[in-house]
């Protein structure tokens, strides 16, 4: 028996119910009614009987419930115990513009629940480093955005996005489907800082020749902006928040992005595979609930 297994078991006893044991648990049911059903076959009893209502302890269940608790109570004052000998544990995750937003709120509680004496500090990039510190050795992990030159990182997908020209609402492109970049090689485009990342540069670039090198952005309200009193071109995720008077054109030959976790390829700490861990987990589970 696993802890994991042991906790899930001691959800679904304390509500008496899978459906709100998975809300607690942050999960949705079916992985865990197969979790219940894998450890009274790893046992071989019947840990509990199900009623119209929900589920109650059998007599077996009653006895499990008892030292499970006792069990999962040792783990946590010995985890509290050998974290408080190594001091106060800080984790500093960095963040591009509004990519903390997106998806910071999901993680925290979840992050918190596991590790509560760790401190965790927010780092937040400006739309010329990609990598949200990780290049700099400012942070040990980031939620960023691909593409960008990875090598030494590792990383692990949360969504795909697909991406969108942003215009203003009385632009010709506005009442347009879908459009092509390769057919709109006149436009006036933001453009990023010349010093950043290549791969992200061009990627969010529509036209490198038809940008504007007079006003590099370096936060997505300043591109936005552009485009609204300036009558420029943007791209961004199609979900992208936009002011009034903009609208968001999906771009049909221009692959995806993704919103990633990413962290160093060598010796991450048993802290930053925690994090990845847990974010890629309650990540998942709010996807498919």
């Amino acid at each position: 028996m696993e802890l994991r297994g042991l906790r899930y078991f001691v959800a679904v006893a304390e509500e008496r119910h899978i459906g709100r044991a998975a809300a607690r648990l942050r999960m949705t049911q079916p992985p865990l009614s197969r979790a219940m059903h894998q450890l009274e076959a790893d046992l071989g009893v019947t840990l509990f009987a199900r009623t119209p209502s929900g589920v109650e302890l059998t007599e077996a269940g009653h006895l499990l419930y008892a030292d499970a608790r006792s069990l999962l109570e040792q783990a946590d004052r010995i985890e509290a115990r050998v974290r408080a000998t190594a001091g106060r544990a800080t984790l500093t995750a960095g963040s591009l513009a509004d990519t903390a937003d997106l998806v910071g709120g999901r993680i925290a509680a979840a992050f918190r629940e596991r590790h509560p004496t760790v401190s965790v500090r927010i780092h937040e990039a400006d739309l010329g480093d990609p990598s949200a510190g990780l290049r700099a050795g400012l942070v040990d992990v980031a939620l960023t955005r691909m593409p960008f030159e990875d090598n030494g990182l590792r990383s692990h997908v949360l969504h795909v996005e697909s991406i969108g020209v942003v215009v203003r609402d009385d632009d010709p492109l506005a009442g347009q489907a879908s459009v092509r970049l390769a057919d709109l090689p006149d436009r006036r485009w933001v453009q990023l800082p010349p010093d950043t990342d290549q791969i992200w540069r061009t990627y969010w670039t529509g036209s490198t020749a038809a940008a504007d090198p007079a006003t590099p952005m370096r936060t997505i309200q300043e591109c936005l902006q552009a485009v609204l009193w300036n009558g420029m071109s943007a791209l961004a995720p199609l979900d992208q928040v936009i002011p009034a008077g903009l609208v968001t054109v999906p771009v049909v030959d221009r692959p995806p992005s993704t919103l990633v976790l990413a962290w160093p390829a060598i010796r991450p700490s048993p802290l930053v595979r925690s994090f990845v861990r847990i974010a890629a987990e309650v990540y998942r589970g709010r996807q498919r609930g």
